[in-house]
């Protein structure tokens, strides 16, 4: 498989003028770079057999756009091998355009990783069907093509088998800023969940807002053309000279470290800066051990210690505190802030809520839930499952909620048969002791009698249908829960 995460793909502009010498000292350059910012990156070169490519009556015609700039330029197949030996030796990705039958042949023979699809020819099926029977994992380039040819272009790569990633791209050199449209990198992101979705730009080399803007919208990959100018050689308007291409990288890696993860992260100074802002909770009265502590007992004062109660504990739950020592008039008071069931529940249903908010999953707040518990709510987290029912006729309809590492414990069904249709994240199911791996838009079917049990890291949101569920045809392997009633491993709530 290819790594298409964070691949930065430099394309040699005007095919590094023809010379293989100044192809490896743009090579070079672009794997000092790459190695200077420990970057997963690559080179791309243009494969094109002109004999073929070019009609045999128009060679010698230099009126025909790029006819002459592609003749002056031309490589022989062992002078492409050398920058093929050269990118692999600066320890950089090799990548490839081919613009013909012939070239797809070359990349193969060439040995090339990854075979790069121009925005000219995305639509250019005769071409796309010999790539698509090359084996290579394959990035193609939109620019000029419309949402639906772009839904023929995926179409026709996921049914191929192909390994493939999208850049969405604008084939204007150089692209103003009003033809960008980056938010349409986020489109592309929802229509195609699971494809890799990147950005080739070809804007001015000094604007570093696009690639942090590509970036923040959710690109992976990125390309740029890219040169060494000399004393004979003039970089055109949209290719970056190797200054231009460390400021690049530079920007980017800074807007990912500014963007960080999807998940909060608190650290230990905000913690403690926040910490210093709280009031304490301070006992208004000597209080004894063993007493019973309410509101008339104690006041809100800053500052407030490490590990004393806060205002915000000691308000937000319907818990009861005990003096586990005698604590003098004015003194901070250090307990254990104990959430009672109630609040309990609503913060597994808040967390599924947002879960499913995240996830575009919308409900109506009338749906009954099901909290399995299977070794009692406290552990939840690690056990169980939210349930939301549906729809129980002669067919059944449940969302199930799988928080990010809980574990649901095997069991099988006599009477039900059912589907399982990934919405959202990963789910690993144990299907009579082998594991399938299943992500969004996946479907399992599990047969009358099949042991299963399941999973998530990252969490997971599937849809079950099936036959009638009957509240007794749900069988446990694991003795300790078949033993139990089983209403005592749930908490039934009417609404959501």
């Amino acid at each position: 498989m290819a790594n298409f995460n964070d691949l930065f793909i430099f394309e040699m502009a005007n095919n590094h003028q023809g010379s293989v010498e100044h192809g490896i000292k743009i090579i070079e350059a672009m794997g000092a770079i790459a190695k200077k910012y420990q970057i997963n990156a690559a080179v791309k070169l243009q494969y094109r057999h002109l004999d073929s490519f070019i009609h045999p009556d128009f060679r010698n015609d230099t009126k025909a756009k790029h006819i002459s700039r592609f003749l002056s330029t031309e490589l022989n197949d062992a002078q492409f091998l050398e920058l093929v030996k050269a990118i692999k030796s600066n320890g950089l990705t090799a990548v490839c355009t081919p613009f013909d039958e012939r070239s797809v042949d070359l990349i193969v023979e060439h040995d090339i990783e990854i075979i790069k699809i121009a925005s000219c020819s995305a639509d250019d099926w005769p071409l796309l069907e010999k790539i698509s029977k090359a084996g290579k994992p394959v990035i193609t380039s939109t620019g000029g093509l419309t949402p639906v040819q772009i839904d023929n272009l995926v179409s026709f790569l996921t049914h191929a088998g192909t390994e493939f990633a999208v850049l969405h791209c604008v084939g204007i050199y150089p692209s103003p800023n009003q033809t960008l449209n980056l938010h349409f990198i986020e489109k592309l992101i929802k229509r195609y969940p699971g494809v890799t979705i990147g950005y080739s730009g070809h804007e001015d080399p000094d604007n570093l807002d696009v690639i942090k803007v590509a970036i923040a919208k959710g690109a992976c990959i990125y390309e740029r053309h890219v040169g060494v100018p000399t004393d004979t050689i003039t970089l055109n308007n949209y290719s970056m000279n190797p200054e231009q291409v460390d400021n690049w990288i530079a920007a980017a890696k800074t807007t990912r470290e500014i963007l960080g993860s999807h998940e909060k992260n608190i650290t230990e100074s905000e913690a403690s800066s926040l910490l210093s802002l709280k009031r304490g909770v301070f006992a208004k009265r000597p209080i004894s051990k063993g007493e019973t502590i309410s509101a008339d007992d104690i006041y809100f004062a800053m500052p407030c210690a490490e590990g004393q109660l806060t205002s915000g504990e000691f308000g937000a739950y319907r818990a009861t505190y005990t003096a586990s020592k005698d604590y003098a008039a004015n003194e901070g008071l250090f307990e254990t802030c104990n959430r009672d069931t109630y609040h309990k529940i609503r913060e597994i249903i808040h967390t599924a809520k947002s879960m499913m908010m995240e996830a575009g999953v919308v409900l109506s707040d009338t749906m009954t839930v099901e909290l399995s518990h299977h070794f009692g709510l406290e552990t939840f987290h690690e056990t169980g499952c939210l349930i939301v029912n549906l729809v129980n006729r002669e067919y059944c309809k449940k969302i199930i909620v799988v928080f990010p590492g809980q574990v649901h414990p095997e069991q099988y069904h006599k009477r039900k048969e059912e589907t399982f249709h990934i919405l959202s994240g990963s789910l690993v199911a144990t299907i009579d002791g082998l594991d399938r791996h299943l992500k969004k838009g996946d479907i399992l079917l599990i047969e009358r009698g099949m042991r299963h049990a399941f999973t998530s890291t990252e969490g997971c949101i599937f849809e079950e249908v099936s036959t009638t569920h009957f509240r007794d045809d749900s069988f446990y392997t694991d003795p300790t829960i078949a033993l139990q009633d089983p209403m005592a491993r749930k908490t039934m709530l009417d609404s959501f």
